[in-house]
């Protein structure tokens, strides 16, 4: 079944066309992306689907009775309620409905009620429905529903009572989005949701999704994120929509393959025409073959040319250079600590980088991170410790935000005031390599989209020439083709790299060592992302094994993981190869522990709506008057808030393995 047609679709701003007969559909149960670089026209579409925007032509279909739930970039709440009391207020049918069974129980348990059989007969059956359908509704899970979406989410316990209107920008939307999941509409619409969630939060909506019972629309610039859930995928390009089977590793190997066969069928045609051409100019004049020559020219004119394929979109280029070599040891940090706005954010921090690594610094939102990098570049001052920059080292930092960036300034000046010893004609030709060009360079910065501003922040950066950079989050506001060029140039760059990312495939593809910042201080592992979780589930087993001390400490019988502070030794392959098995176990496993999870929500809504049930019982006349009956149905009472009890006891186990 059909839940989303989008026909044809056509939308302009004056003279720019935005959408030139976009076509969508999305079948029940499908996880569709939309991919494009940006300013292809996605979010727009997604405005006209869900009724934001008009379309100057075409037609949306929504299937009949498909709810639509739709979670735009920058999605707002206006709400006076705490953060628990808002995501619960999803369900206040469900409240109201629950608050009639109460009141229905107290009516019944009048002896002026109860005594009129009819009456209370009437009012039974009345109780009976209702309490089936707040059962059928998942009315009793609807706590667990709530603070299992809002710890996914990361909103700790201690954030529940906190006002919506005291969240950041970032925090309102996951907010919006959790709401959207408990809801659970029949076609869910996603425009960049992993925007704002750190990598244990977008890894837990991953899992989430995929046992998502509606359909998915999902705008992403995460890779990994399309790989692992979309099994169609529309590109917009020029305002038109293609479809391609499959995830996005799929899509691209399709679309490799598409091209090659129209650069080969175009080249074909060329010859041909080519040949055609010159055996007319050769003939044309000729009496006794100019008959031939004029059949040709008619059948050339006949030829349908096919279009030149577009072999590349516009995209910036650029690489980073080095003005010298920095010394071995790039950064030393002892015994560092930061405390910010009275808050401590991390203490005693040891770790060292050398010349040629790239480093990923990864964790949770909040822990820290842009602060040890702000510290390390100079802005924060450490409450104790020490940083020691090595020889020769100069130092390149790309801020998260490019608060750097002077607002009223325009690009051309923005980039010339900082290298004012550069000619004007220098500063145009490397604006024009990050796609400003003409009048584009005299756009103010307070004008910018955020990839637009991430271009001008990377042009600084290249044209500074540090042999050390500092990244945190380059890749985002930043398109799927700005994404490739930006690896491109950091896969030759010369220098040393600390970044932060939240981008699993800029991770794989960039980095060479992870270090992890959490609550218990840094550690460090040797490789790209796919290693840090390959070792991370190896520490795992052995602490489940028992060949982990508390604290982490290696038993002395024990070899040394790779997962050291120091520089580890590469495992051997027999040893990846029985990590890669110990992590299959361990996604086997969590599977099978996600599925009692469920399998237990659901026999405490049976126990729930059971023990509601043998509740009304007990007030029945025939049963308290028979103490026979009344017995049974005691026992059976309690048996059930016993084995209530023991549900939620195992629930909650579960929930914190």
């Amino acid at each position: 079944m059909i839940v989303l047609s989008a026909s044809q679709i056509v939308k302009s701003y004056g003279t720019d066309v935005i959408l030139n007969g976009a076509t969508l559909s999305v079948h029940q149960g499908e996880r569709v992306g939309l991919v494009g670089v940006n300013g292809a026209g996605k979010s727009t579409l997604l405005k006209i689907i869900i009724g934001e925007l008009t379309a100057d032509s075409g037609a949306v279909h929504i299937g009949k009775n498909v709810a639509v739930g739709y979670l735009s970039q920058q999605t707002g709440i206006q709400s006076v309620r705490s953060v628990y009391q808002e995501i619960r207020s999803v369900f206040e049918d469900l409240f109201v409905l629950e608050e009639r069974i109460r009141k229905m129980e107290e009516k019944m348990s009048d002896p002026n009620v109860y005594e009129d059989e009819a009456l209370y007969q009437s009012l039974a059956n009345e109780y009976t429905s209702l309490t089936q359908e707040f059962a059928d509704r998942q009315g009793y899970a609807v706590d667990a529903k709530v603070r299992s979406i809002l710890t996914g989410l990361d909103f700790p316990e201690t954030m529940w009572d906190q006002p919506v209107q005291s969240l950041s920008g970032g925090q309102k939307t996951r907010l919006a989005l959790g709401k959207l999941l408990l809801i659970q509409p029949e076609l869910l619409i996603l425009d960049e949701p992993t925007n704002y969630l750190d990598l244990r939060t977008v890894t837990w909506l991953e899992d989430y999704l995929k046992s998502y019972p509606g359909a998915l629309l999902l705008v992403s610039h995460d890779r990994y994120f399309l790989d692992r859930l979309v099994t169609v995928v529309y590109e917009l390009d020029r305002g038109i929509t293609r479809r391609y089977t499959g995830n996005y590793s799929a899509f691209l190997e399709q679309k490799e393959a598409e091209l090659a066969i129209q650069v080969k069928r175009y080249e074909q045609q060329q010859a041909e025409i080519a040949r055609m051409e010159d055996f007319i100019q050769r003939n044309i004049a000729r009496a006794t073959t100019t008959k031939r020559a004029q059949s040709r020219r008619k059948l050339l004119e006949k030829i349908e040319r096919i279009d030149k394929p577009v072999t590349s979109q516009d995209q910036a280029h650029f690489s980073f250079t080095i003005e010298r070599q920095s010394g071995h040891d790039v950064l030393s940090v002892e015994n560092l600590s930061l405390a910010y706005g009275g808050k401590v954010l991390f203490s005693h921090l040891n770790f060292q980088i050398s010349r040629g690594e790239r480093v990923a610094l990864i964790g949770p939102n909040g822990i820290g991170k842009s602060s040890l990098m702000k510290a390390i570049a100079g802005i924060l001052q450490p409450t104790s410790g020490t940083i020691r920059l090595g020889a020769h080292v100069k130092l390149g930092y790309y801020t998260q935000e490019q608060e750097d960036l002077t607002p009223g300034k325009t690009v051309l000046n923005e980039v010339w005031d900082s290298f004012p010893r550069l000619d004007h004609t220098r500063i145009r030709t490397v604006l024009g390599n990050f796609l400003f060009s003409g009048d584009d360079v005299m756009k103010p910065i307070s004008s910018l989209s955020g990839g637009e501003r991430s271009r001008v922040a990377l042009s600084k950066l290249m044209l500074l020439q540090a042999n050390f950079m500092l990244l945190d989050e380059p890749t985002n506001h930043l398109d799927l083709l700005s994404k490739e060029m930006l690896e491109v140039a950091l896969d030759d760059y010369p220098g040393t790299l600390l970044f932060i990312s939240h981008d699993r495939y800029f991770l794989n593809r960039i980095a060479t060592r992870v270090i992890e910042l959490t609550e218990g201080g840094l550690t460090s592992y040797l490789g790209n992302y796919d290693d840090y979780l390959e070792k991370k589930s190896e520490l795992a087993a052995m602490q489940a094994s028992g060949q982990l001390e508390a604290g982490g400490k290696i038993r002395p019988s024990t070899p040394t993981p790779t997962a050291a502070a120091a520089n580890p030794a590469p495992l051997s392959k027999e040893e990846r190869d029985r990590q890669r098995q110990e992590e299959r176990q361990k996604q086997r496993e969590e599977k099978k522990r996600l599925e009692r999870i469920a399998t237990i929500e659901q026999q405490i809504e049976e126990t729930e709506a059971a023990i509601v049930s043998l509740e009304a019982e007990l007030c029945l006349p025939e049963i308290f008057n028979d103490p026979d009956r009344a017995q049974a149905t005691n026992q059976a009472y309690q048996d059930a808030k016993e084995r209530l009890e023991q549900l939620y006891e195992e629930w909650e186990t579960l929930q914190q393995a």
